[in-house]
């Protein structure tokens, strides 16, 4: 039986540059569903350790399906990591093949980890890709409004018709794709819904966002979800020098709608509420003190996630 290989994929939106191994080839193939078949041929002829691609945007989503459809555990990393890790290991160049062939050295490194099983990444369903398309295209419009409505508060005359339309249009598609969403997690998330939605000043469009962008929830410790939202403080300590904790990394996306959310149950959730104000009696700064708040109530979510028991006061005070 041959060696298995690591195989390392740079992905741009038309293309898939492949890396069979550390050593081996690099081919590239169109990112296309014939040029995933073309892949899926080739390396049925190898024995594949584990696939990895970089996060580009959802050009990757494709292809990481199809791989993982095929048997095959594939890894989906961050780019600044990826290119942090070729910079270590002395790839300064920059080329679609010389990056192939970094994620392929990644692949191996990663191959050998004793938590690799953290590593390969689940991708989302057809259902769940569909739900994370339309929480995006929520996160868009609400961006866009937002513009639009600083534009018209500082706008000349002339053009406060035009600011006035489209701010209407948008708002006509906010309530549409809103409306679709409460469709979607109706018909195939009620049960989640149910058990998110107990918990005071968690809405509709956290749970959304939560049930799309993390659906490790319920799955993990309550380190590994902070840590993997972005919201636990990681130490900067080098020799005699201790520096202070900070956040940072993680998916962005949910950790904004979490702070929104946080604000709503530091007023109106006991819990956060009383967490919130027993910090601010310490003296902690007020930023400090949200993302702690953020941090329990997500500990909170993930542990109803986790047990499939709603929300109890009793349970979550300590």
């Amino acid at each position: 039986m041959s060696e298995k290989i690591a195989v390392g994929i740079d992905v741009a939106k038309a293309t898939l540059d492949v890396a069979f191994g550390v050593a081996g080839s690099v081919t590239t193939y169109p990112n296309t569903p014939a040029g995933h078949e073309e892949l899926l041929t080739a390396l049925a002829e190898c024995q594949v350790d584990l696939v990895v691609l970089e996060a580009t945007g959802s050009y990757e989503a494709a292809a990481g399906c199809a791989l993982q459809s095929a048997g095959y555990a594939v890894a989906i990393v961050n780019p600044r990591q990826a290119r942090d890790f070729a910079k270590a290991m002395g790839n300064l160049a920059k080329t679609d093949r010389i990056d192939a062939r970094a994620l392929a050295q990644l692949a191996q490194v990663l191959a050998q980890r004793s938590d690799r099983d953290k590593i390969v990444k689940i991708l989302p369903s057809p259902l769940q890709q569909e739900l994370q398309a339309l929480v995006a295209r929520r996160r868009q419009i609400v961006t866009l409004l937002t513009s639009e409505r600083q534009r018209l508060g500082i706008s000349h005359e002339a053009v406060r018709g035009s600011l006035t339309a489209v701010i209407e249009v948008l708002q006509g598609q906010l309530k549409a794709v809103e409306a679709a969403l409460a469709k979607h997690v109706k018909a195939h998330h009620t049960g989640l819904v149910e058990l998110l939605s107990s918990v005071r000043g968690v809405g509709p469009a956290t749970v959304a966002t939560l049930i799309a962008d993390v659906p490790e929830l319920g799955k993990l410790t309550r380190r590994e979800v902070s840590a993997l939202i972005g919201v636990a403080p990681f130490n900067r300590d080098s020799g005699a020098f201790r520096g202070k904790r900070m956040i940072f990394g993680g998916r962005a996306a949910v950790r904004r709608m979490l702070y929104m959310a946080t604000l709503a149950a530091v007023r109106f959730n006991p819990v956060i509420g009383a967490f919130y104000h027993r910090l601010v009696a310490t003296g902690k700064p007020n930023k400090v003190v949200l993302v702690a708040c953020m941090r329990k109530l997500l500990t909170i979510l993930n542990a109803i996630a986790k047990t499939g028991k709603p929300w109890d006061e009793s349970i979550h005070t300590a």
